[in-house]
């Protein structure tokens, strides 16, 4: 996933705990506790990091059963590297998976943060509230 005048390497898998909570701040998204998050990279789905000159500076991520529901989340580029249609990459990896091997009447939801809905929009994403659903959610004690 790299051509020679391409500095960007995609490559499948997760980041190492400390690097996934480093993208993560980054990029401007909340921390996530060490224990909790090798709870979480473990249950992954599929998932993608960026390189670049070796260092990760991207990532995202697909959790689910497997089957019928599937949540796309922790697409992050750290703030040097943006602009540059990195995430665009990043979903399109995320979504071909999803293509490739997800049951066709599963259901694929994520939570857009601003502006990037429209980033999720060109992969097919459209608000729940069109469709009657509306999105909820609860964070658990100290977070």
């Amino acid at each position: 996933m790299q051509t020679m005048s391409d500095p960007y390497i995609l490559e499948a898998g997760v980041p190492p705990v400390e690097v996934y909570r480093r993208l993560r701040t980054d990029a401007g998204l909340s921390d996530k506790a060490p224990e909790a998050a090798a709870l979480g990279l473990a249950g992954t789905w599929f998932g993608v990091v960026l390189h670049h000159e070796g260092r990760p500076i991207g990532m995202g991520r697909i959790i689910g059963d497997g089957g019928t529901a599937f949540q796309v989340v922790d697409i992050c580029v750290h703030p040097a590297h943006q602009g540059r249609g990195l995430g665009r990459r990043i979903m399109a990896a995320l979504t071909g998976e999803l293509e490739r091997r997800a049951p066709a009447t599963a259901y694929v939801s994520l939570i857009a943060d601003g502006p990037a809905r429209f980033l999720y929009e060109k992969f097919g994403f459209t608000d729940t509230a069109a469709h009657g659903s509306i999105g909820m959610y609860r964070t658990m004690r100290g977070s």
